[in-house]
């Protein structure tokens, strides 16, 4: 390491740290968004809202509608970026 390059090394190490905490994040968030039990789960919690009452047939209907668009959107997503990853 060149003693005169350091002082600007150091400078960036913040900088370096703080953009891979962010990737970090977005892999997590990615990763739980692709989770399929999630999915499940949100389309149970809307199932047991219309059986309660809470929410119409309708509303429930596009709800799930959403969940389900939401969880192929992310799905496709994360694999087409796992394929250009491998590519």
């Amino acid at each position: 390491m060149n003693p005169l390059t350091l002082p600007f090394r150091l400078l960036l190490l913040p900088l370096q740290a703080v953009a891979r905490l962010a990737q970090l994040i977005q892999e997590e968030t990615e990763r739980e968004l692709a989770d399929p039990a999630r999915a499940r789960r949100e389309l149970e919690q809307i199932e047991q809202a219309q059986a309660s009452g809470e929410i119409s047939d309708q509303e429930g209907a596009h709800l799930e509608n959403e969940a389900v668009a939401r969880y192929t959107q992310v799905h496709q997503t994360t694999a087409a970026a796992a394929d250009s990853d491998e590519g």
